[in-house]
């Protein structure tokens, strides 16, 4: 493709060089230039891409954007200058790609927790209405059958595009797309054309990245106030913020709600440890998946469907035998019922919404004693420090016996994260608290504490496969070791 029509309809502030030079391949990192390459020379968190430039002449690009002319420009090169150079990658990619997002239902799910469990629902639920379909989350990028791993919530724009072509080429129809606020801010979803975007709630995170609640607000709500007229912005309006993203988008508004008029109405009739009955819109349904949060999530997803055309008592139907995704509220019983429970929450709100999950749900006839409920937790290396005490807050308010261990401790020392979690541990909780840094062990002590019917939470990793320790990702599965230690008591 010749690099001229690479910018259509992108604003340039100059450019030198020649515009007819043919461009093979798309890059932003100098380490993946080739012959006829365009290199995009964008500004990172922890690195200049304009410091590569000459790197990526010399490797065999032939055509550069940036921001900003090298003193001395190279004669072999074509140079493109813009306002912002991520900005223009979503365009420059969409244009290079044929504009594939806007020949698919791409919907994209943004919010603090959830956004893993809708947009898998999503993909499932779609998938068993007959449709072929591709998933882009946290756990996995998925075109059918076909597993590709995922390194981020959302991908680069590059390599957004570069899925969603091969989705195309293998006939999906519809895509869904978890938004981090990162990728919104970050400009990874420019030149992205969604049909519909859904919100499902807003809770302190990423306060190491975004600075302030406010930014982190703002980035949500910039998913909303980039969607077009054609599309549709579902909210959850019980979140107090959710029609805050709302206020200045072009989409048509729609909302659901478990406590108000809303577009798309829930009830919960009856919640235990083996599904969920609700009411949908005045109709009767049993779901497997556990929980009031997986009753908002459930909500979404039929909103969604019902907004994208699908009957709602087909969607309903489905659903109801839809099972939760790998890592969300996972359930591990033991030979002598002791309940293990495996959970993503890595946010002070997801981990309080287990929890009173499980609170709600210990009660049963079964037993002749309250079960125990002992909660594994710990708090990711590099991320934000303000939730370590909260998340500790949390676990000693809704938990009998709390262990805080290691999560991903990252390039961190994990006893200095434990200690600024043990900063909010009250002195009334210090008693029912351990503290063991080898999550290993901290799992095994926690099944040495229960008793049968006793419930066990898991937190933070969920579907992780591995322990992030110094930039190494060691084998490391809750899920697994929680199996282990039942087989070994």
């Amino acid at each position: 493709m010749q690099l001229k029509d690479l910018f259509y309809k992108i604003p340039l502030l100059a450019t030198s060089g020649s515009m007819e030079t043919d461009v093979t391949s798309l890059t932003m990192d100098s380490r993946k230039v080739g012959p006829d390459s365009l290199f995009i020379a964008v500004r990172g968190t922890l690195t200049d891409g304009h410091t590569y430039i000459e790197t990526a002449i010399r490797q065999g690009a032939t055509a550069i954007v940036c921001e900003e002319l090298p003193a001395e420009t190279n004669p072999n090169a074509a140079y493109i200058r813009v306002q912002d150079s991520a900005r223009a990658m979503g365009f420059v990619a969409a244009n290079f790609y044929a504009q594939p997002s806007r020949k698919l239902n791409l919907v994209g799910i943004t919010g603090t927790n959830g956004k893993t469990s809708v947009a898998t629902l999503l993909f499932r639920l779609f998938r068993s209405l007959g449709y072929r379909c591709g998933l882009l989350s946290t756990v996995q990028n998925q075109i059918d059958d076909e597993v590709i791993p995922a390194t981020h919530t959302t991908p680069d724009v590059i390599t957004t595009n570069q899925l969603l072509t091969k989705m195309l080429a293998h006939g999906c129809t519809h895509v869904f797309m978890e938004v981090s606020s990162h990728a919104v801010v970050q400009e990874r979803i420019a030149g992205l054309s969604f049909v519909g975007g859904i919100f499902t709630n807003i809770t302190h995170d990423h306060l190491d990245f975004h600075g302030t609640f406010d930014n982190y607000i703002r980035a949500k709500k910039g998913f909303f106030d980039q969607l077009p007229a054609s599309a549709f912005a579902l909210t959850n309006v019980d979140d107090k913020r959710g029609l805050v993203m709302l206020q200045n988008t072009a989409a048509r508004k729609e909302t659901y709600s478990l406590q108000t008029l809303a577009t798309f109405k829930g009830k919960i009739i009856a919640d235990s440890l083996f599904g969920l009955n609700m009411f949908v819109d005045d109709r009767e349904v049993w779901f497997k998946l556990i929980g009031r949060f997986n009753a908002y999530n459930l909500l979404s997803v039929y909103g969604t469907a019902v907004l994208l055309g699908e009957d709602p008592a087909e969607t309903l139907t489905l659903l109801s035998g839809i099972v939760p995704p790998p890592g969300r509220f996972e359930q591990v019983v033991s030979d002598n019922k002791i309940v293990g429970i495996v959970d993503y929450a890595h946010t002070p709100d997801a981990l309080q919404n287990v929890l009173e999950t499980i609170n709600d749900l210990r009660y049963s006839d079964e037993q002749d004693y309250l079960p125990q409920i002992i909660t594994v937790v710990g708090c990711g290396g590099n991320r934000d420090v303000t939730k370590r005490p909260i998340m500790a807050d949390i676990a000693c308010r809704l938990s009998d016996r709390v262990i805080l261990t290691s999560d991903n401790p990252r390039n961190e020392d994990p006893m200095i994260i434990l200690e600024q979690m043990q900063a909010g541990v009250s002195p009334v909780d210090v008693r029912k608290t351990i503290t063991i840094e080898d999550r290993h062990e901290a799992i095994r002590q926690a099944v040495a504490l229960a008793r049968p019917h006793d419930i066990i939470l898991v937190a933070g990793k969920g579907h992780e496969t591995y322990q992030d320790i110094k930039g190494i990702k060691y084998d490391f599965d809750d899920r697994v070791v929680l199996r282990e230690a039942f087989s070994e008591r």
